[in-house]
């Protein structure tokens, strides 16, 4: 059992999407309101707790809804209005925070520890949860507790718009008598499993040799054994929106191929996107980057409403490439960046009436992860036969000149006697 060494805060905006819709139209407090495609065919993305008693909850197809609540107030969803209003409570907690994590769109970890010496850990807290509400007008829930862990299942039982504390020596009473899904970790195959055994409460959770836990689970098994018990050394991860994923291309031989160009770019973002999707990121910042032949070097960044989707990150990509490449120049390098990543399972499309592209792209994902990230790649961003045999060629050269530079090194080296001395 941890000590209470550790003060990390978990602070989580309540139903954030139907929220902001609610700042925009007072006349939707309190009525049952679910954000997502309009058409029976969508799905939900985020509902209002009015809703909830319905039985409505995420991820249900839009008919279902209509059965269980014919009064829901269905709204398509606003991705740009949702993304300025997390970067407003970001930029709040950045002010006053020592050390902060963006979690995902509507989440964020804050350790202050060693606070209490100064000003209560509590009172700061409160404080910064009134400045949030106060500034954007948006219902935030904390946790405060020793990890991360804790803090999390505590701003869950604080909702809707509450605050808990749970210091050290509270921390198994607290946790003990609630349900295993209150873990973060377990999905459903998990809980399932899980409940098949007979095991509901994380107090008996907690009671299962941690050597079982390993055989059933593996590694997370020892994690969520000791998650249940408590323990949760996990650090909170410094926030910067420097955070990236980014990838680049020189060219072996400086080009003005328009459409080349655009190939490359095009292969490049799909390429990073993918990455994004794997580790369940999503991205708001997108910059391009040109260097010519005289090693003069362009960037050009456009902030967007957060995605991992390729269609729209291409699109991006290429308008800042197109308002970027004006001086038609050879071109030595391009680049691409995508930044201010915050976690975060794409719901995006959520919101439009049909979800077929969802489905499209958990395909492709799935294709690439059994056969490899290039199992399947937009024509567009495709090398024909004779443009990959004839790349390989050229990277061989380079290959081989690069090997003969090295020996060349060694032997200079060696000659010199500098490695015997």
């Amino acid at each position: 059992m941890e000590t209470g060494s550790r003060n990390i805060v978990h602070f989580d905006l309540d139903t954030f999407f139907v929220s902001v819709e609610r700042l925009k139209n007072s006349k939707l407090q309190g009525k049952p309101v679910v954000i997502g495609g309009a058409s029976d065919r969508g799905v939900v993305a985020s509902c209002s707790y009015e809703a909830r008693e319905f039985g409505v909850h995420s991820a249900m197809p839009m008919k279902m809804v209509r059965n269980l609540c014919p009064d829901a107030l269905v709204i398509r969803g606003d991705m740009e209005l949702y993304s300025k209003y997390s970067h407003m409570v970001t930029d709040i907690i950045a002010e006053k925070a020592p050390v902060y994590e963006k979690a995902s769109i509507d989440e964020h970890y804050i350790d202050i520890t060693g606070m209490d010496r100064f000003f209560g850990c509590l009172v700061w807290t409160k404080e910064l949860r009134n400045d949030i509400i106060n500034n954007t007008g948006l219902p935030v829930s904390f946790g405060l507790s020793v990890n991360k862990t804790v803090s999390k299942i505590a701003a869950g039982e604080a909702k809707p718009n509450g605050e808990l504390e749970i210091p050290g020596k509270m921390v198994k009473p607290f946790i003990f008598p609630l349900s295993i899904r209150k873990i973060p970790m377990i999905g459903n195959k998990t809980f399932h499993m899980l409940r098949s055994m007979g095991v509901s409460t994380i107090e008996t959770l907690s009671s299962i040799p941690v050597d079982m836990m390993e055989r059933l689970l593996g590694k997370n098994g020892i994690i969520i054994w000791k998650k249940a018990n408590g323990v949760d050394t996990t650090p909170v991860i410094r926030y910067s929106e420097r955070k990236s994923i980014s990838t680049e291309q020189t060219f072996e031989k400086d080009s003005t191929d328009i459409i080349k160009l655009n190939q490359i770019l095009v292969a490049m973002v799909e390429k990073i996107t993918y990455e994004l999707r794997k580790k369940q990121k999503l991205t708001s910042c997108v910059t391009v980057k040109i260097r010519y032949s005289n090693f003069d070097t362009h960037t050009l960044q456009k902030r967007i409403s957060y995605t991992s989707f390729d269609h729209v990150l291409i699109e991006t990509a290429r308008e800042l490439f197109g308002r970027l490449y004006y001086r038609r120049m050879l071109v030595r390098l391009i680049g691409v960046r995508f930044s201010h990543l915050v976690n975060g399972v794409q719901q995006l499309n959520m919101f439009e009436d049909t979800p077929e592209m969802v489905r499209l792209y958990l395909t492709m994902d799935k294709l690439r992860i059994r056969f490899g990230k290039y199992a399947i790649r937009r024509a567009v961003g495709v090398k024909t036969p004779a443009e990959a045999e004839a790349y390989m060629k050229v990277k061989a050269q380079a290959d081989e000149e690069e090997k003969i530079r090295m020996e060349q090194w060694f032997a200079n080296k060696i000659l010199n006697g500098r490695w015997f001395k």
